[in-house]
């Protein structure tokens, strides 16, 4: 059994990821956990906001549903530009397009997150919103920056915590949440358990 810092009372954590970022992101919570890829269509319809929310629960539901005890803790992430979704691209041209769409504009990235407790499916689930506002970004930049390889597992070809950090004009919201998760909305979701 294991010990969260959030004061929670003693439960096994089974991250829903595998995200090597969302684990970063809740070892510095200090928490321990085990890891369990999900595997799910992640095909959903809706608005970007839903959508998230929908493929966090969805993702939750399947790693819990292999398990007698335990909370799941899954996550989705996503850039939106306006109602446009932009997830991860698929190739470099898929890259260059995203960020030249993301150039010199504001969008939001939207993180769904859901903790299902596997023993009696209680569950709890949001979404947390952040704007990023880019630079104007020049082709010369663009193409360097896909040239490293960064954008290619990113939702919206960057990662805020790497080489893509440098586009970023302004952040309004959790640095985390850009991250793929939003660490002290998770907290105090954590502390509902």
């Amino acid at each position: 059994m294991r010990q969260p810092d959030t004061g929670a009372a003693r439960q096994r954590i089974i991250l829903a990821s595998g995200s090597p970022r969302r684990k970063e992101l809740l070892e510095k919570m200090g928490l321990t956990f085990e890891v369990i890829s999900p595997d799910v269509d992640e095909r959903v319809h809706g608005t970007p906001e839903e959508r998230v929310e929908k493929l966090a629960v969805r993702k939750a539901r399947a790693v819990a549903e292999g398990q007698g005890f335990g909370l799941v803790i899954a996550a989705d992430t996503l850039v939106a530009l306006g109602e446009r979704v932009l997830g991860k691209p698929e190739n470099e041209a898929q890259a260059h397009e995203m960020l030249s769409a993301l150039s010199g504009k504001a969008h939001r990235v939207l993180t769904g997150v859901c903790i299902l407790d596997a023993a009696d499916g209680r569950c709890v689930h949001f979404v947390a919103k952040s704007t990023v506002t880019f630079e104007q970004l020049t082709e010369e930049r663009i193409r360097a920056y896909i040239a490293t390889g960064e954008p290619m597992d990113k939702a919206g070809a960057y990662g805020i915590q790497g080489l893509g950090g440098a586009f970023v004009k302004k952040l309004e919201g959790s640095f985390e949440n850009v991250m793929g998760l939003p660490v002290e909305e998770l907290r105090l979701a954590l502390d509902a358990f």
